[in-house]
């Protein structure tokens, strides 16, 4: 019997914490981070978050999913994560003032974190296009510590302006009703027996990312 490898699998992202979060799990993976700028892309009137955060995830695979010149074995990854805080949808902050202003809504207060994914396989000739949602509550942050956390930069390309284990870990006053992992970026506990089934086999674990 003829041996078929396991399709490549690709991450059409540039972020760091879906790396991670692929490297945990124990997917071998590329990454080819695509050209589309989405805050260059504005949402259509009375498009729901849920399905506009699926369509940017789908834009990002297929624009690295049309480039690739082997198109026979590869699985591409595309994610996009937003906060949905009242009727505002909070992705990642302009610029410092932009950053602030997005922690000082969401503190004693309850918003969504959207992902959406997009998952083509090449090989199948199909996609898989879902939306998963987790509910965050953020307790009283105070100024001083929401200054002190814009001057770090730490914000900076995050949905939200936030990381949750990174504001987890220096004890702000936050709680996760759903998957953490849906907040850093990927669904995971969606994402992994989808992975799998399509014979992308896990590796063995390892918290090392290259950079």
């Amino acid at each position: 019997m003829p041996h078929h490898a396991p399709p490549r699998l690709i991450l059409a992202s540039r972020s760091p914490r879906r790396r991670t979060l692929l490297v945990q799990a124990g997917f071998v993976h590329e990454t080819l981070p695509p050209s589309v700028d989405d805050a260059a892309l504005a949402r259509p009137p009375g498009l729901p978050p849920a399905h506009w955060v699926a369509a940017l995830a789908y834009f990002k695979a297929a624009a690295i999913a049309l480039t690739l010149p082997d198109r026979s074995a590869a699985l591409v990854l595309g994610a996009d994560t937003v906060c949905v805080h009242g009727d505002a949808i909070l992705g990642q902050p302009r610029d410092a003032d932009h950053a602030a202003a997005m922690i000082r809504a969401m503190q004693s207060a309850t918003h969504d974190v959207l992902t959406g994914v997009a998952v083509i396989d090449l090989a199948a000739d199909t996609r898989l296009i879902f939306t998963d949602r987790a509910v965050v509550r953020v307790g009283e942050i105070g100024e001083d510590r929401i200054l002190e956390y814009v001057r770090s930069d730490l914000w900076h390309g995050k949905a939200g302006a936030y990381n949750l284990d990174e504001r987890i870990d220096a004890g702000w006053p936050i709680h996760c009703l759903g998957d953490p992992a849906t907040v850093m970026g990927l669904p995971m506990r969606m994402l992994t027996p989808i992975l799998s089934r399509r014979l992308v086999r896990p590796a063995r674990p390892t918290q090392e990312v290259s950079p």
